[in-house]
């Protein structure tokens, strides 16, 4: 069993979680608590952090923070309302009792390279929903109103944030992954969702290296002014969403871990 070093992004302080093993980072525009790691001073994209969110602080960390970690630590990301637990109780976890349930170690008997979040659907949206922010797909495919396999990733991401703009981004990634991830978002109805991640030190730099190149591409595409209201916004986290939960199915042998979503 290795212990997992955590770091959790966040805009607010957290006072719930006591364990060791966690390290906050501050993504707020408000004063950073004094314990707290701040992505906003050597290498950094802080003023980035209205659309890219957490991803503020992954950049921060993978340029001047993971070169200083083990290669053998096992390094895992979370946020402020979402934590990895060792298995997964419905509204029997709170934040009284959240520690006793936050995974804390890998087994090296799984042999695997990297951990992703269980996954979430896509299908059997409300049709009313549908009609109302789904209507340009429906149009080229009506067949989304009857059968729940119509309902992809790729319609998911056209009703929240934008028709068309996830195609537009999957034709600036790279080409090993172009036509895969394509077909990823259009053959599945489940993603694996918040960004979070647990892995080690050479497949994280692997990741962000192309997760941020890909994206530094997008804004040449989306820039930032026009993007506007919360679906919009972070439009830069939403694709990172998607595409996590492409590569590390491809690139890594990984497992899905349960996470509980905590309201602060």
């Amino acid at each position: 069993m290795n212990k997992i070093k955590f770091y959790c992004v966040t805009n607010k302080k957290i006072n719930f979680i006591d364990k060791k093993n966690y390290f906050f980072g501050w993504v707020g525009r408000g004063v950073a608590p004094n314990s707290y790691i701040r992505c906003n001073e050597n290498n950094d994209i802080y003023h980035k952090e209205k659309y890219y969110s957490e991803l503020t602080f992954h950049y921060w960390f993978w340029k001047n923070q993971l070169q200083k970690e083990k290669n053998e630590t096992w390094i895992g990301f979370c946020q402020k309302r979402r934590y990895w637990v060792k298995n997964y109780k419905e509204n029997k976890i709170n934040k009284k009792n959240i520690n006793d349930f936050l995974l804390s170690k890998i087994d090296d008997q799984e042999n695997i390279e990297s951990v992703i979040c269980s996954s979430i659907n896509t299908c059997g949206v409300n049709k009313m929903k549908l009609i109302k922010r789904g209507w340009k797909n429906i149009i080229l495919n009506p067949m989304i109103l009857f059968k729940n396999k119509h309902q992809n990733i790729e319609l998911h991401f056209d009703m929240h944030h934008g028709h068309g703009n996830l195609q537009k981004a999957i034709k600036l990634v790279d080409k090993n992954d172009r036509k895969e991830f394509l077909n990823y978002v259009k053959k599945n109805t489940k993603f694996n969702p918040n960004i979070m991640f647990i892995s080690k030190k050479k497949i994280i730099d692997k990741w962000f290296k192309v997760l941020f190149e890909w994206l530094n591409r997008c804004e040449k595409e989306f820039g930032f002014k026009n993007l506007k209201g919360y679906d919009q916004t972070r439009l830069y986290a939403y694709l990172a969403e998607r595409y996590l939960s492409f590569w590390f199915k491809k690139y890594t042998k990984y497992k899905e871990y349960p996470w509980i979503f905590i309201d602060v």
